[in-house]
This record gives C-alpha cells, structure tokens and sequence, in this order.
C-alpha cells in the first residue's frame, strides 16, 4: 500500500481504497493507516489534524478519522474531534500493529503525473 499513497503524495492528492473494502482489505488497510498515523503522532509535537495528516500522508481524512476512532484515539469536544495522543498509549497501539511490510524507497520513485490536455 505504501507505494500507491507515495505516488499519491507526489501527485498532490489523497487516496482511498476502491469501496466496498473486504473484511480482509480493511484489515489491510486498517493496519497500514494504524502504523503510518501512530508513527507520525509519535514524533509530532504539539497539536495536529486530521487535515494536516491527510497532507502529510495522502491517507483520505474519512479514512483517518475511522481508523483513529478503532484505536480510540478521538474525543469529542466542544463540537470537535479532538486527537489523544498520550505517547504511552501511542507506543502500545504501535507494539500491537507490529511491523508493517517493506518500505519503499521514494528517492528511487519515478513517475509522473498524468495531465490532461486542454
């Protein structure tokens, strides 16, 4: 999955998964976001939102809301979803996500966007 989402990043938009998921496909996916969003909240300081990881992630902001939400990291205040990112219940999600599979090496990524013509 990292690879769709890089070249994603480099396109400039976010991605999601073709709907309806399978059981085993969201799980898929599931883990892949959990990992992803778990490391970035660990090494981000400060607040954050579920904009801003879609930004940084290419991860669709629905997508990034549900899968917070399973891992209970969302309250809601004041009319708002809220990110709690306590780092000790951040590093036990991240030992229960275990290791995710290859990474890809972006700097060896070529490819170019599509762009229609007018």
């Amino acid at each position: 999955m990292d690879p769709t989402y890089e070249l994603s990043k480099k396109e400039g938009k976010v991605g999601t998964p073709e709907r309806p998921l399978s059981d085993l496909g969201l799980l898929s996916y599931r883990g892949y976001w959990t990992r992803v969003l778990l490391d970035i909240l660990k090494k981000h300081k400060g607040n954050i939102s579920i904009n801003e990881l879609s930004d940084m992630t290419a991860i669709k902001a629905e997508d990034i809301l549900t899968t917070l939400q399973s891992l209970e990291l969302i309250q809601y205040k004041k009319g708002q979803h809220v990110i709690y990112a306590n780092p000790k219940v951040l590093d036990h999600h991240l030992k229960a996500a275990g290791r995710g599979g290859l990474e890809v090496d972006v700097s060896k990524l070529i490819w170019t966007p599509y762009k229609e013509q007018s």
